[in-house]
């Protein structure tokens, strides 16, 4: 999630997209995706594999910053705001 073009980036694992972009959209929780308005959902992976969910998050959370617009950008150049329906 972004809170706008190359603005501040948050990278998470969810069991629940949908719950948690909600979650984030509406600030209902307390913490830094509110604090830094990160309402945008730039990117996302899906796998039924937890561990390689977690794994993916650590990785990507290691990335440096440019790596993480590269990613974005491949499929969603222009930074919109992804649907999920």
């Amino acid at each position: 999630m972004a809170s706008k073009k190359n603005g501040t980036l948050y990278i998470g694992v969810t069991n629940d997209l949908e719950r948690k972009i909600f979650e984030h959209k509406n600030s209902l929780v307390k913490g830094f995706t509110p604090e830094y308005e990160v309402h945008i959902l730039v990117y996302f992976e899906e796998t039924s594999d937890v561990n390689s969910a977690l794994q993916r998050e650590k990785q990507l959370k290691k990335w440096n910053r440019q790596w993480k617009i590269n990613l974005i950008e491949k499929t969603n150049p222009t930074w919109k705001d992804i649907p999920l329906r």
